[in-house]
């Protein structure tokens, strides 16, 4: 165990991606204030390229929700919420972004100048039931037009051409609401190209994941805030251009030799959601030489779409919207599980029971058993919640951390 290293935790790159954010929600206001449309929509889907393809302004709640418990004001939305019944036991997405429509959004002091009032909200389907119990609420209060559509939850390894099919009819109804309530006409060539744009930053994501496989690996979990731009910006020429600048900064340092510790000896696998309001928990297994090479989460952007075949790209987009939560067997994420930590060549893997997202902290006793008898790779798990603080005790994460670091400490010494 290595005490007092200077540690590298943050790539240049970082520095972009906070104008980025900036511009992200400002292009927001400013469409507002032009009267331009902009609608809320649930994240990991299809209809992002649509909107961007239609000069729409996409917002996502939940992608807000980290922010929030970033700086700190999630706890003012959580306290909204239960001001409005809603327990402090359900997801924490969820509370912060009921408790911000419902209340907080009369607030000056939100984050990025909060969220602009949606002039319609989208409700997909296919997502967490936090996610659309979320829009739900939102529907009843905002009252402004609403579109519905109610996308099979299926497994990943299940779809078949007749629910994409499906999504594409889907998808069609929803051009319709968006022409007829927004005047503006649909393009499919438009769409083409914000579909060609998603599909090289994909590409692309998968190549920078994997230059992670590199010992030692280029950067740690504390960076996967670049996943922002998979959300908001994929349709778009922004999310290729940051990508590429990160590829270009990974690929230096991995020629170089140069990794986020100087001696990296263990290497970790997370599964779940990080704790957004403490993501410099990442860099607590460092004074093990360890660090988080791989986890589940960033999985959720492996995929690839057609640009000539746009429709059925954005609908099967829209079915996988949730990976990890409500489009995979148990089966299918321990194979993909176990793929990732051989490819990453993985000494033990820390899984995060979190207490805002049961459907993917479900089955976490099962992966670590596998890993345990199948790989020899040993797991410890915490618990823990991925926006709220008060749900999350560093003394216990500490003495169970602790522990199994100098169990992996010992195992790398025999």
């Amino acid at each position: 165990m290595t005490e007092g290293k200077k540690t590298t935790k943050r790539l240049h790159a970082n520095k972009s991606l906070r104008k980025i954010i900036t511009d992200f929600y400002a292009d927001a206001h400013r469409a507002k204030a032009e009267g331009r449309p902009v609608g809320w929509i649930p994240p990991m889907n299809g209809l992002i390229e649509l909107f961007y393809s239609m000069d729409i302004h996409p917002i996502f709640p939940e992608n807000w929700a980290p922010i929030c418990a970033a700086i700190g004001t999630n706890t003012n939305n959580f306290a909204y919420a239960e001001k409005k019944g809603y327990s402090g036991d359900l997801c924490g997405y969820f509370r912060n972004n009921v408790g911000y429509a419902l209340d907080g959004i009369q607030e000056a002091n939100q984050p990025l100048d909060g969220l602009p009032k949606p002039d319609f909200l989208i409700s997909f389907g296919a997502g967490c039931i936090p996610t659309m119990k979320t829009f739900q609420v939102l529907c009843d209060h905002f009252r402004v037009p609403v579109f519905r559509a109610d996308l099979p939850q299926i497994g990943l390894e299940d779809i078949k051409d007749h629910h994409i099919q499906y999504g594409v009819i889907q998808i069609k109804r929803l051009i319709k609401f968006l022409e007829d309530l927004t005047g503006r006409k649909f393009d499919i060539d438009r769409l083409r190209q914000a579909v060609a744009y998603t599909d090289e930053a994909c590409r692309i994501w998968d190549e920078i994941m994997d230059a992670r496989r590199a010992i030692p690996s280029p950067f740690s979990a504390a960076e996967i805030g670049i996943m922002f731009v998979m959300v908001t910006r994929h349709g778009t020429k922004i999310a290729v251009d940051f990508l590429q600048d990160v590829l270009k900064e990974v690929r230096e340092k991995v020629e170089r030799g140069e990794g986020v510790i100087p001696n990296e000896r263990i290497r970790l696998f997370w599964d779940n959601i990080p704790l957004w309001y403490n993501m410099k928990l990442f860099n607590y297994f460092e004074k093990w030489d360890a660090v988080v090479v791989a986890e589940t989460y960033t999985s959720a952007w492996t995929l690839r779409m057609n640009p000539d075949k746009p429709l059925e790209s954005i609908a099967y987009k829209s079915l996988v919207s949730y990976p990890l939560v409500s489009c995979v067997s148990l089966d299918k994420r321990i194979e993909l599980i176990k793929k990732a930590v051989k490819d990453y060549k993985i000494d033990g893997a820390i899984f995060h029971s979190n207490r805002s997202c049961k459907p993917i902290s479900m089955g976490q006793m099962d992966i670590m058993k596998v890993l345990s008898e199948e790989l020899n790779v040993p797991g410890v798990m915490f618990d823990g919640d991925h926006m709220d603080a008060g749900k999350f005790s560093m003394a216990q994460f500490q003495t169970r951390i602790d522990a199994f670091m100098e169990m992996l400490s010992e195992r790398k010494r025999i």
